[in-house]
């Protein structure tokens, strides 16, 4: 886990040899010695590692001096831990930031375990031979050689379904994820079930259709101090803060907002490919533009198909938990890395939350068209058999429209999903060796019952995608990789755009229906000076990359049918799945 934390390293164990505690450091906030970990509070009786940080800890430490707790550092770790101290668990309620932490409790002896409210910041935990091991990486507790590598069929068949691994299932049967937005405690006893605390339900649920009641320049004004505040809030640091910028309205008013809010010079960074110039994926060009508006420091890094070959091991080698995307900011991470930043503000979250991608004009039309399908039981059969033997291919999920989109989460695995569950009852889509953990995840593991659980009891379509969105694909895939590939290069990925308080602020106006208005126009319209509607309109390409390009060489030059990102997810998976 050196790279995670090269800055300093640090254990602690207890008088009885029954509790380690270690970290890595990677110093962002009170760079000197008395804030390493592990740290122990006031009165001896709490010990802490923590992995993230508190956007909001000078508002809590202040509050923790007006107390008169006589505080050793200017540190997030310590007001985490005094506040514990006072407050038990309650402290997560007061925490705005991305963090993942472990606290052991000597007089009651238990261990305390916690991940911030969206799981930015990973905690994995495994529980065999009488031993409880806790890390930030999955990697990190196979490293001992005690734990298991039998794979999850669940874990499995989740990647397969998703293309992502979800939560809180990981790759490795004896090995789960602490849930995001839950606590959860251990003791002599074990592991107990997680408590959530949090999650993006609880602010979508009760939500009701409406208009624009009041005028679009108040609502404009509500968002953009909101957008305002989370972005100051992320930029709190003790080392300078890069921004990445696409061509998209997102990394854009990310940057504009920290322009406008930073002390001195603010650097963008801008990732190209050469299999996209002169193409409207090649985003550098915009993204220059915006920077040179901004006045920001700017650098375009441009990746080369053979570059991206030499590196591919290593991109692997870092990639925690099997996904099929991610490299894109394995790259920025790595520019932003060289360019000497241990911290970069991303985009990531402004299409979750006001509602940027497809599937919320999708995920609403189909389950209204198909709802009455379900009655057809004659016709789902038919598709099912399309599907299993592979009739409908190459666009299986054709059919798989009578099977999935009767309701909202059949309907949004439909849009997001990679393979269906059906075909991969056949044994040609994987390897022979993995038939029968497939099998077995197929009965014990099923994608819309999964997205279902995210689908809040009362809310409207925008609410529901919404939802499901940042609980699938930014939480399991986005946030996961912006995770294992910015620390893979000693970088904190900061996503302003993902934030409890933010997501309270907005998400009533972002689900508004605005008369004649794009759907993240509230979202552009807070940038200063306005967004050129050169970059509004600009056609959605995302931060995608030429691996369809790069097919030919990843195959031995072979044509094969079938969508990229599906040959990618089992490369993939053969790279990671233990020999």
């Amino acid at each position: 886990m050196a790279r995670r934390g090269p800055d300093a390293a640090g254990e602690w164990l207890s008088p009885d040899g029954r509790v380690g505690l270690g970290h890595r450091r990677l110093a962002i906030i009170d760079l000197s010695d008395a804030a390493g970990q592990p740290m122990r509070s006031l009165d001896g009786r709490f010990h802490i590692v923590f992995n993230g940080e508190i956007y909001n800890f000078p508002t809590l430490r202040n509050q923790l001096l007006s107390a008169g707790v006589p505080l050793r550092t200017t540190s997030d770790t310590e007001v985490i831990l005094e506040l514990f101290a006072r407050d038990g668990l309650a402290v997560v309620e007061h925490l705005r930031g991305m963090f993942a932490f472990a606290i052991w409790d000597s007089e009651e002896r238990r261990l305390y375990l916690a991940r911030d409210p969206y799981g930015i910041k990973p905690l994995y935990y495994s529980q065999c031979a009488g031993t409880l091991r806790v890390a930030s990486q999955v990697k990190a507790l196979l490293a001992g050689g005690r734990v298991p590598t039998n794979l999850s069929p669940e874990g499995l068949t989740g990647f397969l379904c998703w293309g992502s691994v979800p939560e809180p299932f990981t790759l490795f049967d004896r090995i789960r994820q602490v849930p995001s937005g839950s606590v959860c405690i251990a003791d002599h006893r074990g592991i107990r079930e997680p408590l959530r605390y949090w999650a993006p339900r609880f602010v979508y649920d009760g939500q009701a259709d409406r208009t624009d009641e009041r005028a679009m320049a108040v609502a404009e004004s509500q968002v953009r101090n909101a957008l305002l505040d989370s972005v100051k809030a992320h930029l709190v640091a003790d080392v300078p803060v890069a921004v990445f910028l696409s061509a998209g309205i997102d990394s854009t008013v990310v940057a504009s907002l920290a322009r406008e809010v930073s002390w001195g010079q603010l650097t963008t960074i801008t990732l190209g490919f050469t299999e996209f110039r002169g193409r409207i994926e090649d985003e550098t060009h915009d993204a220059e533009r915006t920077a040179e508006r901004l006045g920001t420091d700017h650098r375009t890094v441009h990746i080369t198909k053979d570059e991206f070959l030499r590196e591919l091991p290593r991109i692997l080698d870092a990639m925690d938990q099997p996904t099929i995307d991610g490299i894109n900011t394995y790259f920025v991470a790595r520019a932003a890395a060289q360019e000497g930043f241990k911290v970069a503000l991303s985009g990531v979250g402004g299409d979750e939350v006001f509602g940027g991608y497809p599937s919320f004009r999708r995920v609403p039309l189909w389950s209204r068209a198909l709802r009455p399908v379900a009655r057809a039981a004659p016709l789902c059969w038919l598709a099912q058999a399309f599907v299993r033997h592979g009739i409908a291919y190459p666009h299986p999920k054709a059919a798989g429209m009578l099977l999935y989109a009767q309701s909202m989460a059949g309907a949004y695995f439909l849009q997001r999903g990679l393979y269906l569950p059906e075909e991969l009852r056949s044994p040609s889509l994987h390897p022979s060796d993995l038939s029968a953990l497939v099998e077995a995840g197929l009965r014990r593991y099923d994608p819309v019952r999964d997205a279902q659980r995210n689908v809040p009891e009362r809310a409207t379509p925008h609410g529901v995608v919404a939802c499901l969105e940042q609980s699938h694909y930014m939480r399991n895939q986005l946030l996961r990789d912006a995770d294992w590939a910015g620390m893979h290069h000693s970088l904190e990925i900061r996503v302003p755009l993902v934030d409890r308080d933010l997501t309270a602020a907005v998400a009533d106006l972002a689900a508004r229906k605005w008369r004649r208005q794009a759907p993240k126009a509230l979202l552009a319209r807070a940038a200063r000076p306005p967004l050129p509607q050169s970059l509004t309109a600009r056609r959605k390409t995302g931060f995608s990359v030429p691996m369809a390009a790069w097919e030919d060489d990843l195959n031995g030059s072979r044509k094969r049918s079938g969508h990229w990102s599906r040959r990618w997810a089992l490369r993939v998976l053969r790279a990671l799945k233990p020999a």
